[in-house]
């Protein structure tokens, strides 16, 4: 298959591919990734603990129902969880643990056919590529003149590509009817939603890992629409934006989007999609749960979105409770792993958001501290006497401020 990605296929087609998806390596390869990720159990209630039993079994099963032509993707068992920061709740589907291996695997032989038509401008969830190189490439942008933003939201991405016109990009490279039959169950595989059950209309599976993929798919010729125009934009998934050099371009890009999104049969946010005017001090957009902002200097600051910082204080607060019987040593190191990985994405961004976000959690575990004591009040002054910092920094509570300060001074430093 490799060869044939480099010398080509007739037409520009592939017109087996079915045989790679089942190949035994392939699904054993596809089983070890879904097991890595673990994840619940689908409406089967099969666990990946209980799969991992007679793994070899399985996959062998599965080998033979897509040879035969037999697999059927079963219903994805939908969920609701919290939306951090919010009353309100989002769904999450879950499909079985054998039909995430078989996406896995079709993502896999996909993957290099659609990764040689991908624009650079394209970030998210593609080989070699993270949410970091999509910030360091805006962030060179902004330095370099396009000062003008089109801030890009789609309302409901996921769940309203059309399945009609997806299916008409991958088949301009893949002719396998198997592989797109297989693909078409994907997409129209059930919902279960407790005792409610619906096949979805548009849309890519929720929960499944073939859906970045399919995004991508579909979103790639806007990449190259706004190449082709000379306009620079830089897409993580369905998080985009457009920098360009003047006021008139930015608008002349926006109206493009937004007709590009209506012919597509998507819809731009009305509320979430706008310009902004980076030249001038205050102003600020969002992107991949940075804010960039322009300060009253004229310098370009880098801070944690506010959105982002509210659902880190949400994972902290069930932690820390003031009725709270765990030691502080214990506290802290489940703390530790939850803040050195928050600091691993968010160490470019400026200093004051990262002592507002130290001062929060050591401001949550001195409540603590002081129900112990039985103090009435929050009494904030007299707390940081009784525990200063440096009585937290004993500890081992992962300071953030000390961590990227420390990462400054090393020899490699903070990179964009």
């Amino acid at each position: 298959m490799l060869e044939a990605l480099e010398r080509g296929v007739k037409g520009g087609k592939w017109f087996s591919l079915i045989d790679k998806i089942y190949a035994e390596p392939t699904l054993a390869r596809s089983w070890e990734k879904v097991r890595s990720n673990a994840g619940s159990c689908g409406v089967d209630g099969i666990t990946i603990a209980r799969f991992e039993k007679q793994a070899e079994t399985r996959l062998l099963a599965v080998n033979e129902q897509l040879k035969q032509g037999r697999y059927q993707p079963r219903p994805i068992r939908r969920t609701w969880i919290p939306k951090p920061g919010s009353t309100e709740k989002r769904p999450l589907g879950i499909p079985a643990v054998v039909d995430r291996v078989v996406q896995t695997a079709t993502r896999m032989v996909m993957e290099p056919i659609f990764e040689r038509e991908f624009a650079p401008q394209s970030y998210g969830f593609r080989p070699g590529r993270s949410g970091k190189d999509a910030l360091r490439r805006v962030d060179e942008l902004l330095k370099s003149g396009h000062g003008h933003v089109v801030d890009i939201d789609i309302k409901g991405f996921f769940d309203s590509i059309p399945h009609d016109g997806l299916m008409k990009l991958v088949k301009e490279h893949i002719a396998d009817g198997r592989v797109l039959g297989l693909l078409e169950g994907f997409l129209k595989a059930h919902v279960l939603d407790e005792s409610r059950e619906w096949e979805p209309t548009e849309g890519t599976p929720q929960g499944g890992v073939i859906s970045p993929l399919l995004a991508n798919i579909y979103l790639n010729p806007l990449d190259w629409l706004m190449a082709k125009n000379g306009w620079h934009m830089v897409r993580y998934a369905d998080d985009m934006v457009v920098l360009c050099p003047t006021a008139k371009t930015a608008r002349n890009a926006l109206e493009t989007i937004r007709t590009w999104m209506t012919e597509m049969g998507l819809t731009l946010h009305p509320e979430k999609t706008r310009t902004v005017d980076m030249n001038h001090s205050g102003s600020h957009f969002d992107f991949l749960g940075y804010r960039f902002w322009r300060s009253r200097d004229g310098s370009l600051k880098r801070f944690v979105r506010p959105k982002s910082e509210r659902n880190l204080k949400q994972k902290i607060k069930p932690l820390t409770k003031r009725a709270n019987g765990q030691s502080m040593d214990a506290l802290i190191r489940k703390l530790n792993p939850m803040l050195k990985g928050w600091f691993g994405y968010f160490q470019h961004a400026h200093r004051w958001s990262l002592i507002g976000m130290d001062g929060y959690v050591r401001g949550r575990l001195r409540g603590i501290l002081r129900k112990r004591m039985k103090l009435r009040g929050r009494g904030r002054g007299m707390d940081h006497q009784r525990w200063p910092n440096r009585y937290f920094d004993r500890l081992g509570l992962f300071r953030l401020e000390t961590a990227q300060a420390e990462l400054r001074a090393s020899p490699r430093g903070v990179t964009c």
